[in-house]
């Protein structure tokens, strides 16, 4: 007969308040980019931590403001980070919505809001784990910091900044990062790294005024420019074709390979392509006809090039018969190590002028260098070993994931070895409407990260 941990009773027993307190941090709506509540949900956040006794401050930043946390542990020669975020995206489609996005309304055994599972949910687990410690024990085993800051919906646009000046006050031998979630096999998923990315726009300029489209025979079309400019970017077989884009590419070592295998344990009976995947997007073909397997290794390790958007004309209803002033493209490359992004954008821009599209103007909007974990580091072993023990399953770890974000500054400046786990999960609809997670994942994830705590 399996003993209840008398931390993991306290949560159980205490559990409407914990989920009360994720809910007032939803109800704030924190959205970034269009400045609506940043400065009352940073000091809610400074308020949540000192309540579970949690030493906290804001620090200003040029831009939102980070919230700090910290509580000094017994052993003071060991400490963990943990990074979070208070501003959520906007909500938008809001006839989308089944409930108020900043409600937190209960219902089916989830809470639905803008930004409960991405990422106020996690920021709060961690706060309430970290504070149940303390109630039941006195005392953490090693030293606990939060950064919670108020910009990663924006592209953390300071963050890079605030750790650089701030390496001392931050400094730790490991950090968890923002956001993790639970596979659809009920395994707890975990991370160890995002990719780089490379975001850029692509424009033509045709004549000085949009036109006729009887000038066509003669005058010049810069939407056209674009679509033969991006024809010589990638080919119909996925492949990128800009010269030297793969050299630093570096393939998974045999460790990583051994934890895609495991975790993709018991998929390879769904079908070459992953097709309950396709149905559930509405996706009628595969765009390579891989096995899950391939699919996954595809995923995490291999670099791309997506087109965002694309505007030029007139996209109005009806007909307008018009030759266009101007094309605009929107770019993302999502790179993987060791990939430059400075590096892919000159050998991008080469690329261009080499065939013939000196032209096209190119700007660059934002840019991250991808980072990793080695799968061998003992946090890793940590997390491992604290999911075993709250969900009795192993965890499902993929050495990076196929989305980006501001990881590089904490490589960078603190040399952070980073595992990402969360309580989230796979239809928890993050940036979307209905954005929820289940209640349960929320009582297992505080679990975690008490674990994960007394493991390293």
């Amino acid at each position: 007969m399996t003993v209840q941990k008398p931390e993991w009773q306290y949560v159980d027993d205490h559990f409407e308040e914990f989920v009360s307190e994720l809910r007032e941090a939803v109800k704030r709506p924190s959205i970034a980019a269009q400045n609506i509540g940043m400065d009352e949900c940073a000091q809610y956040f400074k308020g949540l931590l000192e309540s579970h006794g949690i030493e906290a401050r804001i620090i200003p930043t040029a831009g939102y403001p980070v919230v700090y946390g910290e509580v000094k542990g017994k052993d003071q020669n060991k400490t963990v980070l943990f990074y979070d975020h208070y501003d959520v995206q906007p909500p938008d489609p809001l006839d989308e919505w089944e409930s108020d996005p900043f409600a937190g309304e209960i219902r089916d055994g989830k809470m639905y809001g803008r930004g409960v599972s991405d990422n106020k949910g996690n920021a709060c687990a961690r706060i309430q784990a970290v504070g149940t410690l303390l109630r039941i024990r006195g005392e953490l085993p090693v030293n606990v910091k939060f950064l919670i800051e108020g910009e990663e919906e924006i592209g953390s646009t300071h963050l890079a900044d605030f750790i650089r000046d701030n390496k001392d006050l931050l400094r730790a031998d490991c950090g968890v990062w923002e956001s993790g979630y639970m596979s659809p096999d009920g395994r707890p998923g975990m991370y160890l790294g995002v990719k780089g990315i490379l975001y850029i726009e692509l424009e033509a300029q045709g004549p000085s005024r949009d036109m006729h489209s009887g000038s066509a025979a003669t005058v010049p079309n810069p939407a056209w420019r674009l679509v033969w400019a991006l024809s010589t970017i990638k080919n119909e077989k996925e492949e990128i074709l800009i010269p030297g884009f793969y050299d630093a590419v570096l393939a998974p070592t045999e460790r990583e390979m051994e934890l895609i295998r495991a975790s993709m344990e018991g998929r390879e009976s769904e079908g070459s392509g992953n097709a309950a995947a396709r149905r559930r997007y509405g996706i009628h073909s595969p765009l390579a006809d891989l096995s899950p397997l391939d699919l996954r290794i595809r995923s995490l390790f291999g670099p791309t090039a997506n087109i965002c958007g694309f505007r030029s004309g007139y996209l109005g209803e009806g007909q307008k018969t018009v030759l266009p002033a101007k094309a605009l493209v929107k770019m993302d490359f999502r790179l993987v190590p060791d990939q430059d992004p400075n590096d892919i954008y000159q050998k991008l821009r080469k690329h261009l002028d080499d065939n013939g599209f000196d032209d096209v103007k190119t700007r660059i909007i934002t840019m991250d260098y991808p980072v990793k974990t080695s799968a061998d580091h003992p946090v890793v072993k940590a997390a491992e070993d604290a999911a075993l023990a709250v969900y009795g399953k192993p965890a499902s770890i993929a050495p990076t994931q196929g989305g980006s974000g501001p990881m590089h500054p904490f490589k960078e400046y603190l040399n952070l070895p980073m595992v990402a786990f969360g309580v989230g999960y796979w239809a928890s609809g993050n940036h979307g409407p209905n954005e929820n997670i289940r209640l349960e994942d929320y009582r297992s994830g505080i679990k975690m990260a008490m674990e994960f705590i007394d493991r390293l």
